[in-house]
């Protein structure tokens, strides 16, 4: 639809104004239109699911201050309109998730003498589905058909998730255009980092960073000057102990602003509060960091460069403890293996979860341009003995690194093997307790779990032990690279 005479048109003397007369190929109310005189305070739900069921099927234009049914202007006053188009925005950020990404402008037109304006909502069919409307804690998801909007269907949400489960956050285009002077952070993060060469523009566009008309990935956005939203959110914690419900909390600091600001302000933080020592090697004297450098900072591009920003309300978390530093970040590894507790850094396959965020941090040569960056973590705790060895834990919802304290004797133990009862496992053996609980905690391979045992790594070991235990559901596998772990299912099984 094409606006007429840049949005600003006179009303006939003495007569009434429509849409159609701002619009050209104006069609009536359909599934792509949608029309309210103003947004019901008293029935929320009635106007939201519109704004879903569009962004759940084709897309659509929802205009505000337009009569329903008949398309008659009613219009706002320039303050009424701006106050009425933050309600939208607030509403939808409240109760829409993902947020669809939607375009708002404002179409002006006089009537006697006296400017009004229309609040014109263009929702594009969203990349990510199903759009999902949470109203008084109640989950629901809408789609758009035939000019109305009800529940979808169950073969409509199978259908939707089908088609967005490949889609990455950061690489959606948003409705903020690019201006260089808006990523001087950036460029001096960037300059530092490549002896003093200018990022440019043309840099920037291949990358994805913006798109031809000028506006601005999701990813992009987040490296802004001005960016001042919560995706990057980051608190970094210090414990007096070893866990966190136990021991008293030294210190919370929150960060949130552009992601280089954020890496750095993280970076500082933990180098502040690390511990230092110094050993003495024959007649020498070095200084030890609790951290390595490269690890600490590899640590925390990862967790940057993985984190799912599809998760509103996340954050990832810094915490550093009297044996170690743990760094979680929001989602699980992106179309990965299934991890519980693993050594194995070098082993971990994980793809790209965002790829212009990936792509500009490379640039930056503060990533690998392929694999994940664990192999320098390994080599800075090379020579390190078994509970100095950093490790990933990785669930559903979060993974994080753990790096020893070098500074603390100790370093970080094993949790201790925990008690289990469970109903007697078909055709079980011996074996079946101690393996539950060796494996309850974190994945074993199958190697760890023949020393434990006191065992050869056997066809006994594999097919009469693991194999029946995993046949009959207490034990789970997955495959890193090329060993097998087994974790137990805490479905079948209780501590005590």
């Amino acid at each position: 639809m094409k606006v007429r005479n840049n949005c600003e048109i006179r009303l006939r003397e003495g007569g009434r104004m429509y849409l159609e007369e701002l619009l050209n190929d104006i069609q009536l109310e359909n599934e792509q239109l949608e029309c309210k005189s103003r947004l019901n305070r008293e029935d929320v739900l009635g106007w939201l699911k519109s704004i879903a069921g569009f962004a759940n099927a084709s897309g659509g234009d929802f205009y505000i201050g337009v009569e329903d049914k008949s398309n008659k202007l009613i219009g706002f006053e320039r303050t009424e309109a701006d106050n009425e188009r933050n309600y939208f925005n607030n509403q939808v950020n409240e109760h829409l998730v993902p947020r669809p990404q939607m375009k708002v402008s404002f179409l002006r037109y006089e009537s006697k003498g006296t400017e009004r304006f229309i609040i014109r909502i263009q929702i594009p069919e969203s990349a990510i589905k199903p759009v999902i409307l949470k109203y008084k804690g109640v989950p629901s998801i809408f789609m758009r058909r035939d000019g109305f909007t009800n529940g979808a269907t169950y073969e409509e949400i199978i259908e939707m998730g089908v088609k967005s489960k490949n889609t990455q956050y950061d690489v959606l285009i948003s409705d903020k255009r690019y201006e260089a002077a808006n990523f001087t952070v950036l460029r001096e993060f960037y300059a530092s980092r490549n002896d003093g060469k200018t990022l440019t523009d043309k840099a920037l566009r291949s990358m994805g960073f913006y798109n031809e008309e000028g506006f601005l990935a999701n990813g992009a956005v987040l490296f802004g000057d001005d960016y001042q939203e919560k995706k990057t959110e980051v608190q970094c914690s210090v414990f007096s102990g070893f866990t966190k419900g136990s021991e008293r909390i030294v210190t919370i600091n929150r960060y949130h602003g552009n992601l280089i600001s954020v890496i750095n302000s993280v970076m500082e933080f933990v180098t502040q509060r690390m511990n230092h020592s110094i050993i003495k090697l024959e007649n020498t004297r070095k200084n030890i960091d609790a951290y390595p450098q490269r690890a600490l900072f590899e640590g925390v591009i990862n967790a940057v460069a993985h984190r799912d920003y599809f998760l509103d309300g996340t954050q990832i978390q810094v915490d550093m403890f009297k044996d170690r530093l743990e760094i979680s970040s929001p989602g699980s590894f992106y179309r990965g293996e299934k991890l519980g507790k693993t050594y194995d850094l070098s082993g971990i396959i994980s793809k790209r979860r965002n790829e212009l965020i990936a792509s500009v941090l490379v640039s930056c040569n503060v990533m690998e341009a392929a694999g994940t960056g664990f192999d320098k973590i390994i080599e800075e705790y090379a020579g390190q003995d078994e509970t100095h060895r950093p490790y990933i834990f990785s669930t559903s919802d979060h993974f994080t690194l753990v790096l020893p304290d070098l500074t603390y004797l100790e370093g970080v133990g094993d949790s201790s093997v925990p008690v289990l009862t469970f109903a007697p496992v078909p055709n079980g053996t011996a074996y079946d307790d101690k393996v539950l609980s060796f494996c309850y905690y974190q994945a074993r391979r199958v190697s760890e779990i023949a020393e434990y045992l006191g065992l050869s790594d056997s066809t006994y070991l594999r097919k009469q032990v693991l194999g029946n235990l995993e046949e009959n559901q207490y034990l789970e596998r997955s495959k890193i690279a090329r060993a097998n772990y087994f974790k137990t299912n805490p479905d079948m099984v209780m501590r005590e």
